[in-house]
């Protein structure tokens, strides 16, 4: 269910009223779960924002800086109520990339220019389009960064020192090894140790943050045994750090480039944030192009006093959620404790190891590294992608390294369109003696494609009966043109060609793109809708049967046969399905369901037999969908125009096993006669006597089974009664005394 409480510290002051107003309400209702999340996210922040600093070249400072400036302004300007905003690992290699080449203060510049950029693509309406980016592409782009601080923050919990490439940082590393500072060493150890530990500890001892815990043991540990290992400098007060960037000189291109990876790696990395975030909570949804204007907003407040770039962080935002958090205010409150804490406890942050920092980037890079990332990229046929991207990100840059999985991803694309099937197979003989083939052509035919299908359609011998089932979810007018061009070639040759076209086509220049069903029309199509009447019935009724089973072999197996091997051993149907047995209705087309779904039972007239009766027809298949199945609805569908209704009101009344069945009609009728509510309703709608009756008996019918049933069973389930009006195809559900037509707006309140 979606959580209906307002957000108040998210709305515009016209619509939440007075601002202390609105400020009382929170402090009355949300204000409990709030702050205690703040301090929570507050803890785990403070060393990760301290611990990307250093990974990236940057003064200490700025990790704290970004994080107070994050918290409050992207918490209070930002569209995803819950998200947390920071200095993250994504942007590490990048950030230490640019300082690398332009230092740090032209940075921060870049930093802001980048936050500008930010608030002008949010303006623009354009930050959903950011999601358009390979899921695969963005798994491996993280991941290589992860492998890039592993490798540069293990010469650091060596003791020495981080390169700005992956290469370099490898070919250090045995010297690293051989130099070891044990001291050093021994630090980032206990932190390793301390977080991959952590997860499995008790849950009540878990509920303070490992980052916290294992950065403070270290720095208790090496105040009483470790005095040699280097201290975070953060260089006096944090305040004597904060100050305009100077403007940038040198080359401007290198400059643009700079501001425009930094803007789209930091929204990328945001709004992916924001969506997962809201995977995990069900309150109010992010606004995302909202979003991008409040991560431009903090980015460019935090460029302009000297903090690092800013970006929605799913590790404290996801702490966020699991700490109770209900409102921004958590995220804005976060901000307040980190800036209070980096004004006031400068003097304890320094005695922090920098090798303990260094052992906790260790593994929070190990963790963007994530095997179910790459056995999904497997699964999808994306494996190449990833390591060629993470690969590239690696040996060259952040950026080359996602345009290169980026265009990896446009080849596949193109590959699968250009990858049409065309499969040419004799099916028998046709009427005349001729072979009698089908051409199926499945996927996306475009002229991209035009060469494998012109190779299809040429292995068809000349001058026999063709048919071309079109199974495509796009037709270009190039194919088109040229399977015409084709057709009147063959026919001209002495064939006859029939073309099924299940899904769109073009029309002059005009291009109907949409998706074709999964399965062809035909499959709820009657018999005499797409196949040749015959004069003599019987042998007609056999041969439509004959035609719809090959139909079925043809079209539709392959698309169910992987859920039908699912339920191989075992059925789960979702509800116990009683209707008429009358031709008309079709219960998995009335609900658009399949197999496994409906555990259905026909009857003439949808009738269930009294009370006391010896038939158990209705009542064993009942009892076993509810006992052994364990289904969660029992349904009862009638239908306008019924037969066996029809039959209960005539006076010539049927005999023998018909006359038989429709008695356990009688107390329908007499309800019915007598003015029941259902009946009443439905005259009053205009409904003929039949009608009438069919809608008392779904309700009376209904009233049978809870009794078959029992309280205890009956409480354990839902009843619906459903009408069928043949003549216009719309289904009714019963809802009180009467039956209402099922509108979306009806749906809507029903999934409610």
């Amino acid at each position: 269910m979606t959580d209906s409480r307002p957000n108040l510290l998210s709305e515009p002051a016209s619509r939440r009223g007075r601002p202390d107003r609105a400020l009382a309400t929170w402090w009355r209702r949300d204000a409990r779960f709030d702050v205690p999340a703040s301090l929570v996210v507050f803890l785990v922040a403070v060393p990760l924002s301290l611990g990307i600093a250093v990974a990236s070249g940057a003064p200490v400072a700025a990790g704290l800086i970004a994080a107070a400036v994050g918290g409050i302004v992207a918490g209070l300007t930002g569209g995803s109520p819950l998200q947390v905003s920071g200095p993250a690992a994504g942007l590490t290699v990048i950030v230490a990339e640019t300082i690398n080449t332009f230092g740090f203060a032209v940075t921060c510049a870049i930093t802001a220019a980048a936050g500008v950029l930010q608030i002008a693509l949010g303006a623009g309406r354009v930050g959903r389009y950011a999601l358009a980016i390979s899921p695969t592409v963005v798994r491996a782009m993280l991941a290589g960064i992860g492998l890039s601080i592993l490798l540069g923050q293990l010469n650091v919990a060596l003791g020495g020192s981080s390169s700005p490439t992956a290469w370099e940082n490898v070919q250090n590393l045995p010297a690293a090894f051989g130099d070891a500072q044990w001291q050093a060493a021994a630090a980032a150890a206990l932190v390793i140790v301390t977080l991959l530990a952590w997860p499995r500890l008790p849950a009540r001892v878990k509920v303070v943050p490992g980052p916290l815990v294992a950065v403070v043991g270290a720095t208790v540990v090496a105040a009483v045994a470790l005095p040699d290992a280097t201290r975070v400098d953060l260089g006096g007060s944090i305040l004597s750090q904060v100050g305009l960037p100077p403007m940038p000189d040198g080359s401007w291109l290198a400059l643009i480039g700079a501001v425009v990876t930094m803007t789209l790696i930091a929204s990328v990395e945001s709004l992916l944030s924001a969506v997962a975030v809201d995977r995990l909570q069900d309150g109010p949804r992010s606004q995302l192009d909202r979003e991008l204007v409040g991560q431009g907003l903090a980015n460019s407040a935090s460029g302009l006093i000297g903090g690092l770039p800013i970006t929605g962080v799913i590790v404290r935002s996801a702490t966020n959620v699991a700490a109770g958090a209900r409102t921004r205010a958590s995220a804005v409150l976060h901000g307040v404790w980190v800036l209070v804490f980096s004004l006031l406890l400068v003097g304890l942050v320094e005695q922090i190891p920098l090798a303990a920092l260094a052992g906790l980037l260790v593994v929070m890079g190990i963790q963007l590294v994530k095997p179910a990332d790459m056995a999904e990229a497997r699964r999808d046929g994306e494996l190449w992608i990833y390591v060629a991207t993470a690969g590239c990100v690696l040996a060259l840059n952040l950026v080359e390294g996602v345009m290169i999985g980026l265009a990896a991803t446009l080849v596949v694309i193109l590959w699968r369109i250009m990858r049409v099937r065309v499969e040419a197979t004799r099916h028998g003989d046709a009427p005349d003696g001729r072979e009698f083939w089908i051409v199926e052509v499945r996927g996306t035919l475009s002229f991209l494609s035009t060469p494998r299908l012109v190779q299809g359609l040429g292995s068809v011998p000349d001058g026999q009966v063709v048919e071309v089932d079109l199974l495509v979810d796009y037709l270009d007018t190039a194919s088109e043109e040229q399977l015409e061009q084709w057709r009147k070639r063959y026919e001209a040759a002495g064939g006859q060609v029939v073309v099924e076209r299940s899904g769109p086509s073009t029309t002059g220049d005009e291009a109907v793109i949409a998706k074709a069903s999964p399965l062809t029309q035909r499959a709820w199509m009657p018999w005499s809708t797409w196949q040749t009447p015959d004069d003599d019935r019987q042998i007609g009724a056999a041969r439509h049967l004959a035609t719809g089973i090959r139909e079925f072999h043809r079209r539709t197996a392959d698309t169910i046969r992987p859920s039908l091997e699912r339920m191989r051993e075992s059925q789960h149907p979702d509800a116990f399905f009683l209707s008429c047995t009358d031709s008309r209705v079709v219960p998995n087309l009335l609900t658009s369901s399949g197999p496994g779904d409906l555990f259905t039972v026909r009857t003439m007239g949808n009738i269930a037999p009294v009370d006391g009766s010896s038939d158990a027809s209705v009542s064993a298949p009942l009892l076993f969908a509810v006992d052994q199945l364990e289904v969660p609805s029992i349904v009862v569908c009638g239908h306008s125009g019924c037969g066996a209704m029809t039959a209960s009101l005539s006076e010539a009344a049927p005999t023998g096993p018909i006359a038989q069945w429709l008695s356990h009609a009688d107390p329908v009728v007499e309800a019915w006669r007598g003015g029941h509510p259902v009946g009443v309703a439905a005259a009053a709608a205009g409904d003929g006597d039949v009608d009438q009756l069919a809608q008392v008996n779904v309700a009376m019918t209904l009233d049978r089974l809870r009794a078959e049933l029992g309280p205890e069973r009956s409480a354990q389930v839902s009843f619906v009664g459903l009408f069928f009006r043949v003549a216009d195809g719309t289904v009714w559900m019963l809802r009180g005394d009467h039956f209402v037509p099922l509108t979306d707006a009806e749906m809507v309140e029903l999934a409610g």
